[in-house]
């Protein structure tokens, strides 16, 4: 098989995507350049939160875009391994979090089979 699951992000995309809905994609540019300027938060720890996020979201185009984007903005190998790491435990947490509602719905069970 030849063809790779996620096609190289390019020109030809961009193109296509401005052609097709050139009001959104001009908001969506603003919005994505106001949440990334300089603000409460430095550029350079937004990005290590965006890499953090792609990662949970699995999007291998911010991934490598914003991994880029924080070591442009002085982020190093180590602060952003960290953060995958910060997102590993996150998403890992999640899934722990909720085993409640099975652990519930164990109880719930045998609350009305009359066991446990």
């Amino acid at each position: 098989m030849d063809h790779a699951m996620y096609p190289p992000s390019g020109p030809e995309i961009s193109r296509k995507r401005r052609e097709l809905a050139p009001k959104q994609m001009e908001a969506f540019k603003a919005f994505s350049q106001a949440v990334f300027a300089e603000g409460a938060l430095p550029g350079k720890t937004k990005q290590l939160i965006a890499v953090a996020v792609a990662h949970v979201t699995q999007c291998p185009y911010c991934i490598r875009g914003h991994t880029e984007a924080a070591l442009r903005a002085g982020a190093s190998e180590q602060e952003l391994m960290e953060a995958i790491w910060v997102a590993a435990e996150m998403r890992a947490g999640g899934a722990f979090a909720h085993s409640a509602l099975a652990i519930d719905t164990m109880h719930q069970h045998a609350e009305k089979s009359g066991g446990g």
